[in-house]
């Protein structure tokens, strides 16, 4: 018996869910148990109240013989049932008053409950295809980024070999989007979370000295990877002239979403007083445009407690 049980469980598929492998030796056991589960079921609910029709308790173990085993292990749970109810608990005459139609019922209805199951057995098994490609698909393409990232930075570190500042930047730009895209495929390509893209930023600078405050919000795609920029941008300008800068300096960030939009706001304190830039870098022009494509707007204020940058963004 030990070693049925340890055949049946090696057979298990669908991670997940108790189901053997279609038209295996596991399948036809498993469907013969639950006969005989019903049978002893029905056999005991024999001395409850009125006595129940013959074949009564074989409905379900058809069911549950097709959801485990498939259509052969449903059918052979059919025959088997009726078999079995017809010698064990039908009346000594098959044509007694009330049950001459009791076979032909009991076989249409276990016919219609396979088909039924069977149906939806060969639509579920399709769905699962299709989500297994679509997996496929996206590790594919998630695979040929990483790729085609790790070349660009080949590529780049070499041709500003002289600038190392500048390739430095760009790395590190190229790097935020990577570990983002990271967080997209890990979703299944359907995004990332606004606290997980601050927490990969942040993290290389004492996540101690951040405050976050917001509801977990997952932003599309094509969102997440702007403000992974965004963030790495502002994190960038702290670490370099801003709150984390300093030992004493400590970065709040508040989100809200409201009438589909989602608001921001980037708090330093405890570094150097904030002062406006003589000019317009990258990061001040990618905080003004980048947010366009999404009906939203960017206001820095540069206070004597340090940088407050107030992002708004539509989300539909």
């Amino acid at each position: 018996m030990r070693a049925w049980y340890k055949y049946l469980m090696g057979r298990f598929w669908l991670k997940g869910s108790f189901r053997i492998r279609p038209g295996t030796p596991g399948a036809y056991l498993a469907a013969a148990l639950l006969v005989a589960l019903a049978s002893f079921i029905r056999w005991a609910l024999g001395f409850v109240g009125t006595p129940l029709l013959p074949f009564t308790a074989y409905y379900p173990a058809v069911l549950f013989a097709m959801y485990i085993g498939g259509l052969g292990a449903g059918a052979f749970a059919a025959l088997l049932g009726g078999g079995v109810g017809w010698l064990a608990f039908m009346p000594p005459s098959l044509f007694a008053p009330g049950l001459n139609l009791e076979i032909p019922i009991y076989a249409l209805t276990c016919a219609l409950l396979i088909w039924g199951a069977e149906s939806y057995r060969r639509l579920a098994s399709h769905l699962q295809n299709e989500e297994n490609l679509r997996k496929l698909a996206v590790d594919e393409l998630a695979h040929r980024l990483k790729n085609k990232i790790a070349t660009i930075q080949s590529i780049l570190s070499y041709q500003l070999r002289d600038q190392p500042r500048l390739r430095d930047d760009i790395a590190a730009r190229l790097g935020a989007l990577s570990e983002t895209d990271d967080l997209i495929m890990g979703a299944q390509g359907r995004g990332a979370r606004l606290r997980d893209i601050l927490v990969i930023e942040l993290k290389p600078y004492d996540l101690s000295r951040v405050s976050m405050s917001g509801h977990d919000i997952a932003l599309p795609p094509r969102l997440a990877l702007t403000m992974a920029l965004l963030v790495h941008e502002l994190t960038t300008n702290a670490a370099k002239h801003g709150a984390l800068s300093s030992t004493a300096g400590t970065v709040s960030i508040l989100w809200s979403v409201a009438g589909g939009t989602l608001s921001i706001e980037w708090r330093e304190s405890g570094g150097p007083p904030g002062a406006k830039p003589a000019h317009r870098g990258f990061g001040l022009r990618l905080l003004s445009r980048a947010l366009d494509q999404f009906n939203g707007a960017a206001e820095l204020s540069f206070v004597e407690t340090g940088l407050v940058c107030k992002l708004r963004v539509g989300l539909t």
